[in-house]
């Protein structure tokens, strides 16, 4: 996730105040954080008491099972859309909420490791034994954690715009900050909601990218996907701060698991330059880049889905 320039986030925050005292956008909130969550409620969750704690997750289809992990921002109901988006038929989806999100708590010891730990938990919950994962950006930490620590527990990895080792694509803001930008639902709704345009950024459109009428619904999906935010701060927070830096101390060179690793030449979220060092040092790896599209992949969903599906198929087959 990455935050405005501090002009535009200044600019940002002063309209939103300006909504806020105004109250005309009261009655419009209250329709879309309403419909929001009544479609979160839709998805059909579930929260299991696991040796690990409580992990909500939901399950779908049939098939071969494939977790499937969230990015920043997200929880159980951005994994389903993951799988909607880049999945074939012929799979069962295991989609937990990670630390921090939506029903999901952060333990007190929180760390990629624990993450994984608790993937396992759910998975022995649920009587699965070995899985394919299929995971975005933040996800990618505990996910490569799992194939470290239960290298025979994964049949095959999918890490989609990967969280890296390397440079930061993005420079977080002060903790203190982002606390603040999170702690609102009614402000995060405005800013998504009036300055759709400068909060792009968020979820790494890259600068000057022309959106068509088909990617700018795929863009606001994505925004409108990270509300209820006050749901999602923890989760947020945990990843911005503790779990994503932690990816440039892994082995990577121990990890077993046959990989496929996606990236954007232009993302400006998740460095390119970064996922190449991830595929090359991962060795049984391959690398799909894309040519455009940024975080999102804009544009290319068809032919992601398409390699996605072929090569865990290869690989469970």
């Amino acid at each position: 996730m990455k935050v405005p320039k501090k002009g535009t986030l200044t600019a940002g925050v002063l309209g939103v105040t300006l909504l806020v005292a105004s109250g005309l956008s009261a009655s419009s909130y209250r329709r879309d954080i309403r419909a929001i969550r009544e479609r979160i409620d839709s998805l059909g969750s579930q929260i299991l008491e696991t040796d690990c704690g409580t992990v909500e997750y939901a399950r779908v289809g049939s098939g071969y099972p494939v977790l499937v992990i969230h990015g920043n921002a997200g929880g159980f109901d951005q994994g389903l859309g993951l799988a909607q988006g880049y999945l074939g038929p012929g799979f069962q989806i295991i989609a937990p909420s990670r630390f921090g999100y939506l029903r999901s708590p952060v333990p007190a010891d929180a760390t990629p490791a624990r993450q994984a730990d608790a993937y396992a938990c759910l998975l022995d919950a649920l009587g699965i034994e070995r899985v394919a994962i299929l995971t975005s950006s933040a996800g990618v930490t505990s996910s490569v954690q799992f194939a470290l620590r239960y290298p025979k527990r994964v049949s095959a990895m999918v890490l989609h715009s990967p969280n890296a080792p390397g440079k930061e694509g993005l420079v977080p803001p002060p903790k203190a900050v982002f606390k603040l930008m999170l702690s609102s639902d009614y402000a995060w709704w405005a800013l998504n909601t009036y300055f759709g345009s400068r909060m792009q950024s968020f979820v790494g459109v890259p600068a000057g990218f022309s959106l068509t009428p088909e990617y700018q619904a795929e863009v606001r999906a994505a925004l409108v996907g990270t509300l209820p935010v006050s749901a999602r701060a923890d989760g947020m927070i945990f990843d911005t701060y503790v779990s994503n830096p932690e990816i440039n101390q892994y082995p990577l060179g121990e990890v077993d698991t046959p990989t496929l690793v996606i990236s954007a030449v232009d993302d400006p979220m998740a460095l390119h330059e970064n996922a190449r060092t991830l595929a090359d040092q991962i060795p049984n790896a391959q690398l799909m880049a894309v040519p455009d599209g940024g975080h999102l992949l804009l544009g290319h969903t068809e032919d992601v889905r398409a390699e996605v599906t072929r090569f865990l198929r290869s690989q469970i087959s």
